[in-house]
């Protein structure tokens, strides 16, 4: 679950020697990494400390592999003496709590000076991780919540507290018991952040590696091809039914625009969508794909960590709030597709649904496996456990049925030597899940890794209810300008930080406020600040997602991110709807559940609707006016406003809808 692309085995060096031999040591790593997490999460449960250290310590060794000190290019003498102190580094890091555990836990809050300084060693070991795995911005973040620990009149720089604006001054805490609280603490970088990222969101991660070395990414794309290519405006249609099966695989919106973009994004230019459209559609449907569950990239565990809610709770009331998100990208995309006169693809350049299920079957059973086990109530670490294990003997039940039955009514003959390079060849797809599975969560755990750096200096310094307290003075006690300051605030963190992070910091800033001072329940202040983090994928000037469709459809990213920004208004909107109307989450009398939903469909229809002018047939500007003010009355909390919003709403449909049966009769 990651939120940039992972790459291929990176070592650019000059020397083909060199260069296999990283590659060799990345998949070691990554396998033995694998395995590990697999004996954790299957076998033998490992204590708190010794899960996170060791899982760090694999996935920091990853990051030093695959990405030189000295960038793309020849890692040279010199990078390879860097890199290699930092390997020894990141051993060091979490083995030495791992071995030491007892005795440190003896020693609780009266630490040694070898402590210190294996502290301060794992603190700049993250962050120069961070830095080659995610970005500068996210090291400079962590680096500042440092600094901001350590400013105050009895902390380790005095003179730094001075710059602070009145309101974030504290006392200050000295290196000793700041690197206490981050490297040895329970809020720190091994805190409940890294933890669900050593636990839960990796072994999905690998699940949706085995799933796409399996092939399960092509499936996916094909059957929604297969569903949706004839109708008009085909293949944007597919991008947004594959990216939200994508979403099952990929934890990434960049990574499910690269792979079901290339192959939607062309198909929807020859169609007759517009460059910038065509990436804007896939960045926006791709984005969904991390709000649907039931992994919904990695929040739903993170969700449920912090709110003590059951996995499966959130997988459930996350549904119709997914379907709502893509089902508005699926209408923009079909207005745009009929405002043009577009129709769909030829029969015949399309796959059959039978055929692609005859082929494909397989990867359908270990989803309803992963969906069984959660209704079950299973730990969702061993739900993950048993689901790798379903896609394993399903993929070797498909090639058995077809080596020793299928293959010989063929008339091809069962040979020693074609059963032993059938083994090789399932040996070989094992070890590149379990080494993909690792390289997939490098950029995740990292994330979390940082987060937990700043969770800890938050926590030490007080700085959350200090910013609960900015948010009630600069919004007045407004809850619309509250949400408002959240999402500018998603949008600022966004440029610096992958979405994981971001919803990990907003929530500790944020998410006190939302609930203690403004009344929002708290499971609908994580899902508003987790979908609102997801903006900086769609949202210029910082639209990551949108950028990687501009590179594929070849349009202008500026132009692409707008184009991806007013495709995923349900990013703004829905949140919104949650909180004036908690019922649509948190339940209630049937009847009222089933109006609100009606009445949120209703809003969304209209709404692109009057963006896009296009209906049933052309929008005049009164009635795209119109929709404005009622679509605002649906969101109001009061029944009666609901009803005359959504009435008008129906008279805006209804008009439409005569006026396109005019259109067609002349």
């Amino acid at each position: 679950m990651t939120d940039t692309p992972p790459p291929a085995f990176a070592d650019p060096s000059g020397a083909p020697r060199q260069r296999r031999a990283t590659m060799l040591a990345i998949a070691i790593v990554g396998i033995a990494l694998s395995l590990f997490q697999l004996y954790g999460a299957g076998i033998e449960p490992l204590g708190l400390f010794y899960q996170r250290t060791i899982h760090l310590s694999f996935i920091m060794a990853l990051a030093f592999l695959m990405f030189p000190v000295t960038g793309p290019g020849p890692r040279g003498p010199v990078g390879w003496a860097v890199d290699a102190v930092f390997l020894v580094a990141a051993v060091l890091s979490g083995g030495y709590i791992a071995w030491n555990l007892d005795a440190i836990i003896n020693r609780a809050g009266f630490w040694s000076q070898t402590d210190i300084w294996m502290g301060i060693l794992a603190t700049v070991t993250v962050l120069e991780a961070s830095r080659r795995a995610i970005g500068l911005g996210m090291t400079l973040i962590g680096l500042a919540a440092i600094l901001y620990g350590l400013a105050g009149s009895r902390g380790a720089l005095p003179w730094l507290g001075d710059w602070l604006p009145g309101i974030l001054e504290h006392r200050g805490n000295s290196v000793d018991r700041l690197i206490g609280q981050l490297y040895l603490g329970q809020e720190g970088i091994f805190g409940l952040p890294l933890g669900v990222a050593a636990t839960y969101i990796f072994v999905f991660v690998l699940f949706g590696a085995f799933l796409e070395v399996t092939g399960a990414g092509k499936f996916f794309i094909d059957l929604a091809y297969a569903a949706t290519g004839r109708k008009a405006g085909g293949p944007a249609k597919a991008a947004v039914l594959a990216s939200a099966g994508m979403g099952s695989i990929s934890g990434s919106a960049i990574a499910n625009v690269v792979t079901t973009g290339a192959f939607t994004i062309p198909l929807m230019k020859k169609l007759g969508y517009r460059p910038a459209q065509a990436g804007g559609i896939e960045a926006a449907a791709s984005t969904g794909g991390q709000i649907t569950p039931p992994l919904m990239g990695a929040g739903a565990f993170l969700i449920s960590e912090y709110t003590r809610i059951p996995y499966i709770e959130i997988v459930l009331i996350s549904i119709f709030p997914a379907v709502l998100y893509l089902g508005t990208v699926y209408l923009f995309v079909h207005l745009v597709a009929m405002k043009a006169g577009m129709t769909g693809m030829p029969r015949a350049e399309l796959p059959q649904i039978g055929q692609v299920l005859a082929q494909g079957w397989q990867f359908i059973v270990p989803l309803v496996v992963l969906v069984w086990l959660l209704v079950n109530n299973l730990s969702p670490m061993r739900v993950g456990f048993w689901a790798i294990l379903s896609v394993v003997g399903v993929a070797v039940l498909r090639a058995a049925v077809e080596l020793f039955w299928l293959e010989p009514k063929r008339g091809i003959r069962l040979t020693l030597e074609r059963l032993r390079a059938a083994v090789l060849r399932g040996l070989t797809l094992l070890a590149q899940a379990l080494s993909l599975g690792a390289r997939n969560a490098v950029a995740v755990s990292m994330a979390c890794a940082v987060a937990g750096i700043i969770v800890g200096v938050v926590g030490l310094t007080g700085l959350g209810l200090k910013f609960s307290s900015m948010m009630v003075a600069f919004s007045g006690g407004n809850l619309v300008l509250a949400l408002i300051l959240v999402l500018i605030a998603s949008l600022v963190l966004g440029m610096g930080l992958p979405v994981t992070a971001s919803y990990i910091v907003l929530i500790v800033l944020v998410g006190p406020a939302l609930s203690n001072e403004f009344g929002v329940p708290l499971l609908i202040a994580h899902l508003v600040v987790f979908w609102y983090s997801q903006d900086s994928n769609v949202t210029p000037p910082i639209a990551l997602a949108g950028f990687a469709g501009a590179a594929i459809a070849g349009s202008k990213p500026m132009e692409t991110s707008f184009q991806a920004w007013k495709f995923a208004k349900g990013l703004y909107l829905i949140p919104l709807f949650m909180v004036y109307n908690p019922v649509i989450i948190l339940g209630g009398p049937i009847p009222y559940v089933l109006f609100t939903g009606l009445i949120a469909i209703l809003a969304l229809v209209c709404f692109a609707a009057a963006l896009e002018g296009w209906l049933f047939a052309p929008m005049d500007i009164a009635s795209r006016l119109v929709v404005i003010p009622a679509t605002i009355a649906v969101f109001h909390p009061a029944m009666t406003v609901e009803s005359a919003g959504a009435a008008v709403l129906l008279a805006v449909i209804a008009v439409n809808w005569l006026r396109g049966r005019r259109m067609a009769a002349a």
